[in-house]
């Protein structure tokens, strides 16, 4: 028995908490993880997992031997790594994770340069709008939007996304006299507005003027959503008004297809972090993409 691979697979098998997704990863069959596993606990003399019909439940031995085993897996990679590429390479897997939007028009840049920079990093790149568990999806630092909930991932703030909020030209051609443009916060509770719900405030939006002054707006419209995706396009189809980050549609406001509404009015904007698993707390390469990442969002 392989103990270091029967070991990485015992770290991921309770991570996904299904052998066949290991099995899906390894390029191998789900006996032949189950066997690995089996032949660990056989080594080990404790059994490891509670196995049932439903599902795959670590022991009280094989929690805390969990808790120890994907921290050593993490050092011995980044161990492998130094000696075998010397102190300054990078090589090796890194899964990064983020929002679609934000993944394809301002961090794939990044990402590619940072892959250029270090050609033995083999990066797997995973865009989704929905809420991804990064140990349970094995992901090595993930970029987020907005405020953090509390949670035992470690954080980094890395830069700032500035709000606007804008309409489309053609939502805006559909206006009447009965409905004029927004020129305060409660302006908006008389006009469909798109929701993004992929941020804590959903449909509460937030506003400042200058001397300091908060509103406050709960706003109603037709549509919600939680891709920025659709948020841009609804914007551009004449929908509503939207309370976006500036890059999902700096290309628009070249062309005056989107309009900044209530320019005195400041929109909160939202914070950049990168988290990461505390089993990822030391690796080389979660450091170095997050420093890649922070000078090139500027952040701090």
């Amino acid at each position: 028995m392989d103990r270091l691979q029967a070991m990485q697979t015992f770290v991921r098998v309770v991570e996904t908490g299904s052998f066949s997704a290991v099995a899906r990863e390894q390029s191998t069959t789900q006996s032949a993880v189950s066997k690995q596993v089996a032949a660990l606990e056989k080594y080990l003399g404790v059994r490891l997992l509670a196995r049932s019909t439903r599902a795959l439940t670590p022991t009280d031995d094989g929690l805390r031997y969990f808790e120890e085993a994907r921290r050593l897996v993490g050092e011995i990679g980044e161990a492998e790594a130094h000696l075998r590429h010397g102190e300054r390479t990078l090589s090796g897997p890194l899964r990064v994770a983020t929002a679609v939007g934000f993944g394809l028009r301002v961090l794939l840049p990044h990402v590619q340069s940072f892959m250029r920079l270090n050609p033995d990093v083999k990066l797997d790149f995973k865009l989704d709008d929905g809420f991804v568990d990064l140990v349970e999806q094995g992901i090595d630092v993930a970029v987020r939007l907005g405020p953090l909930a509390d949670s035992s991932l470690i954080a980094r703030r890395v830069g700032t996304s500035q709000r606007l909020l804008v309409a489309g030209k053609k939502y805006l051609q559909k206006l009447g006299t009965d409905k004029p443009l927004p020129r305060i916060p409660q302006d908006l509770l008389g006009h469909d507005c798109i929701v993004y719900t992929g941020l804590r405030t959903r449909n509460n939006w937030e506003f400042s003027t200058a001397d300091g002054s908060q509103v406050s707006v709960r706003v109603q419209g037709s549509l919600q959503t939680n891709s920025s995706e659709v948020l841009r396009a609804s914007l551009l189809d004449g929908l509503g008004i939207g309370y976006m980050p500036d890059w999902l549609f700096a290309d628009l406001l070249a062309t005056d297809e989107v309009v900044v509404l209530m320019p005195d009015w400041q929109v909160q904007p939202i914070p950049i972090h990168l988290v990461s698993p505390l089993a990822r707390k030391h690796s080389a390469k979660v450091r170095a993409f997050g420093d890649h990442v922070a000078l090139a969002l500027n952040g701090a």
